[in-house]
């Protein structure tokens, strides 16, 4: 082959390359990132606030009902639930732009909560628990409303 015959290859595979990967572009249609990116962050948003008003209706009944200690356990439950929430959300929301898979941190929240509760006199562990998982039906709650 002659160095005038290698260029005229390279050159003719370097156009077909370039428009075939226009063509691409052209065939795949482009989501609205922003759009989604804001759509994700306002569910994000409301998910935390529903968590939180749930944990602050069950604080209030529980101060009524039971002793002050018992609602206290909640209440830390119920920010502990609404963290991981938020660290779960943001771990999520990094997906595709910064990572591949789903970060771990968020899973130190309930091994914290728990040592925490067996070791302080203050929090019994099973209100705290409860308290904790009330992020899970703030969630059920959101299904129900978007729909």
């Amino acid at each position: 082959m002659d160095p005038s015959y290698e260029d005229k290859f390279l050159m003719q595979a370097d156009e077909e390359a370039v428009s075939a990967t226009k063509n691409q572009h052209k065939a795949l249609p482009s989501p609205d990132i922003d759009d989604s990116s804001e759509e994700y962050l306002r569910l994000q948003r409301r998910a935390l606030f529903a968590t939180l008003v749930l944990s602050a209706l069950a604080v209030a009944i529980t101060a009524i009902v039971f002793e002050r200690h018992v609602a206290s356990s909640i209440f830390v439950g119920g920010l502990s639930g609404a963290l991981y929430l938020w660290l779960l959300a943001r771990s999520v929301g990094k997906l595709g732009k910064s990572s591949q898979t789903v970060g771990k941190t968020q899973l130190l929240v309930p091994v914290v909560l728990f040592i925490a509760a067996t070791r302080f006199a203050q929090l019994d562990l099973l209100p705290a628990i409860l308290g904790f998982l009330l992020y899970k039906p703030a969630m059920i709650l959101q299904v129900f409303l978007s729909e």
